[in-house]
């Protein structure tokens, strides 16, 4: 009988587990979307190349000392609101300005 105890608790720590897992990976999914969609903004306002956005990113978390998750969820409602932290802002163009071009893509050089 000792041994059916033993198994139903096998079980038990098994789908324990196993429901950890599925809740962190689905919080990776929705943290490499936040991401994502903050490198976007990224490519479509500072004109850099995705891996560019990246790295602004990495940067601005970096630099004020947030997790990059949060400095891209702070990105994406600075798109929608027009609101940032100032100290977001102030490294976010810093950071552009040593990762973004020169000049805006397609003006000629003549």
């Amino acid at each position: 009988m000792a041994s059916g105890s033993r198994e139903s608790n096998d079980d038990s720590d098994r789908v324990f587990a196993l429901e950890s897992e599925v809740q962190q990976l689905k919080e990776a999914v929705t943290s490499h979307a936040v991401v994502d969609q903050a490198i976007g903004m990224m490519v479509a306002l500072g004109r850099v190349s995705p891996d560019e956005g990246w790295a602004v990113l990495k940067d601005v978390s970096q630099h004020t000392n947030v997790k990059l998750r949060n400095v891209a969820e702070l990105i994406l409602v600075w798109g929608r609101d027009g609101e940032i932290p100032p100290e977001i802002r102030a490294e976010l163009e810093d950071a552009l300005d040593r990762h973004g071009p020169t000049q805006i893509p397609e003006a000629s050089s003549e």
